[in-house]
């Protein structure tokens, strides 16, 4: 039986508003060890903000984050899955569109996001599960 995203998905979204700055969402992002934040508007998520942002919109226009709003650097979520969506679909659809975070969507609300480190632990273990199926099975 094939795995589904609602077994690796990581569960604890955080979250900011757009109207906080640059600087505001990286304190977040480190005071929680994350990559990306998801942004929120009167409790409707808008879209994410990731490291690859703050490079490309900040750091590479040589801007003060402190100076940049949130909305000025997120982006849209235009890719994403259901908690039932397969894994094995899920990362064809990162693959496809070169992410390395992918939420997913429930009756339009985000109830969580994989990453490409949610995806390498189930790669472990499924690895780890297969090898010692085969001493096992000697």
């Amino acid at each position: 039986m094939s795995k589904i995203i609602q077994d690796i998905m990581t569960k604890k979204i955080v979250t900011i508003t757009q109207e906080k700055t640059g600087l505001d969402a990286a304190k977040l992002m480190d005071e929680n060890g994350i990559s990306s934040l998801i942004i929120e508007n009167d409790k409707k998520h808008m879209g994410i903000i990731t490291e690859r942002d703050f490079v490309s919109k900040i750091c590479c226009k040589d801007l003060q984050p402190s100076k940049v709003k949130v909305a000025d650097i997120m982006s849209d979520i235009r890719v994403y899955a259901n908690p039932g969506t397969p894994i094995e679909v899920a990362v064809q659809r990162m693959i496809n569109h070169k992410l390395r975070r992918l939420p997913v969507i429930e009756e339009g609300k985000i109830v969580g996001i994989v990453t490409v480190t949610d995806l390498a632990k189930e790669l472990r273990k499924t690895i780890l599960e297969e090898g010692l199926l085969s001493e096992l099975s000697e």
